[in-house]
């Protein structure tokens, strides 16, 4: 078995770390996009002020069949969704005002309207952030 001599290895190492054979792997640029950022709902309703209580986030990732109406609802706290796939339709009760929303888009969600999701012929996948507080429902 050869062996090689120490300054035969250490002229190699220092050759290696000339050429770049031990670089850090540098972080890559991040890239940032505001989805949504708004004070209001999507039918300029404004939000209010939070629950008087500690905050609690809630993050859901739902599946809605095709062809499906949810059924009316309101939501205490504020809330948005992000489109995975499929488009959805959200009506106002009351004003009979809709909204539709396609894969990548945001939408900030009403707080105390009566409201609901309608799909088309897809199935609708989204993920919804809650901001609220422990105790407080998701929706009514």
């Amino acid at each position: 078995m050869k062996t090689f001599p120490l300054k035969t290895l250490l002229a190699a190492l220092t050759t290696f770390a000339l050429l770049g054979c031990n670089t850090i792997p540098q972080p890559t640029e991040i890239k940032r996009e505001i989805l949504l950022q708004s004070s209001k709902s999507w039918d300029n309703t404004p939000y209010i002020r939070y629950p008087d209580a500690a905050p609690e986030l809630t993050v859901l990732k739902l599946t809605i069949p095709a062809n499906s109406k949810l059924p009316w609802h309101t939501h205490p706290i504020p809330n948005a969704a992000y489109i995975l796939s499929g488009e959805l339709i959200v009506e106002d009760r009351n004003s009979g005002q809709t909204r539709r929303i396609k894969p990548g888009e945001a939408l900030a969600e009403m707080v105390n309207i009566t409201h609901r999701g309608v799909t088309g012929d897809e199935p609708v996948e989204l993920v919804v952030f809650y901001a609220g507080s422990e105790g407080i429902p998701l929706a009514e």
